[in-house]
């Protein structure tokens, strides 16, 4: 493949020794074109520089990946974006191909994986790891993956401000971040309490850790 036909890949990781293993991974055969820390540099980078293929975590911070890939699809964006992330439970799995995901990998997976994967995508087709197709695909036939997933009955809004929260931002930093007002904030806020049955900042904390939304 000639050097202006390499697939451009874009990296979202806010680990940097991941990213930086991720270069050396993926150098001999794609042109990394980017590596950015959170979700909201995701979207804005994918509108940048175009890239052919994004690989991105799943937790980030400020906006998840997943949350961000929504993002995108509803901006228009079609680009194949590849999970790569350490999260086993086939909730995330089926979180991230509702939201349109055209790969999920497992970090401790071989790394031959996530280029197999990045192939795919780039081939219009959908790379699931072999370590969870069996299950994703016994839930999708159940209807038992996004059922069991309080997550996915939030809206994507409701996940942003949970995340937010999560990460200790008060609601005032929160409006500003998000361009709404301060009572939208509480709202939402109320609003997560009410349907997840939590009565704390703590609990809103603990649930979005379990849940992938923010790491400890």
């Amino acid at each position: 493949m000639t050097p202006e036909h390499r697939p451009r890949v874009l990296l979202a990781d806010d680990h940097r020794l991941v990213a930086e293993a991720l270069k050396s991974l993926l150098a001999p055969e794609f042109d990394l074109v980017g590596v950015i820390e959170d979700g909201h540099a995701l979207i804005e980078a994918a509108r940048t520089l175009k890239p052919d293929v994004i690989v991105a975590d799943v937790t980030m911070p400020h906006l998840n990946g997943i949350d961000a890939l929504v993002r995108l699809r509803q901006a228009g964006d079609r680009v194949p974006v590849v999970f790569l992330t350490m999260h086993r439970d086939v909730t995330f799995a089926r979180r991230a191909l509702d939201a349109g995901a055209s790969g999920f990998v497992l970090k401790h997976s071989a790394p031959s994986e996530l280029v197999l994967a990045i192939r795919a995508a780039l081939q219009g087709k959908t790379y699931l790891t072999s370590q969870l197709a069996g299950e994703v695909l016994g839930a999708m036939r159940e209807g038992t993956a996004s059922a069991g997933d309080p997550v996915a009955a939030l809206t994507p809004r409701q996940r942003e401000v949970l995340q937010l929260l999560a990460e200790g931002h008060a609601a005032k930093e929160i409006a500003a971040k998000l361009e709404i007002s301060v009572r939208t904030v509480e709202f939402h806020k109320y609003q997560l309490m009410e349907s997840l049955n939590l009565h704390t900042n703590a609990e809103l904390t603990h649930f979005a850790i379990k849940h992938g939304l923010i790491e400890l």
